[in-house]
């Protein structure tokens, strides 16, 4: 009877493993162990671009020449809702627009 039960309790943990196997879960934590320390860096560089962006859209509007200004005027409404964390993050205490009222 012993002999039926551990057999039994065998078949119930089997299921309880992942269904991956060993090698793809073994890549998939080099993975994670080679981009963790990149991750921080790369995500600081995306908002950099961002910020350049922005600064890129709204030049204009901030009384900075920007040649292609007929072309990013149709982004603005689109950028307009992340407009105030981008001048609170580029220390504008309040927004330097006087038909956007974001502050």
């Amino acid at each position: 009877m012993e002999n039926e039960n551990t057999s039994n309790d065998i078949e119930k943990l089997q299921p309880l493993e992942s269904t991956q196997p060993w090698w793809q879960r073994f890549k998939s934590g080099l993975n994670e162990f080679y981009h963790a320390p990149y991750r921080q860096t790369m995500a600081r560089a995306a908002r950099d671009e961002e910020d350049f962006f922005m600064l890129l859209m709204f030049a204009e509007s901030l009384g900075i020449d920007n040649p292609a200004s007929f072309y990013t005027l149709e982004l603005q409404p689109l950028f307009l809702e992340n407009f105030h964390e981008w001048h609170t993050r580029m220390g504008m205490d309040r927004c330097p627009f006087d038909h956007v009222g974001c502050c």
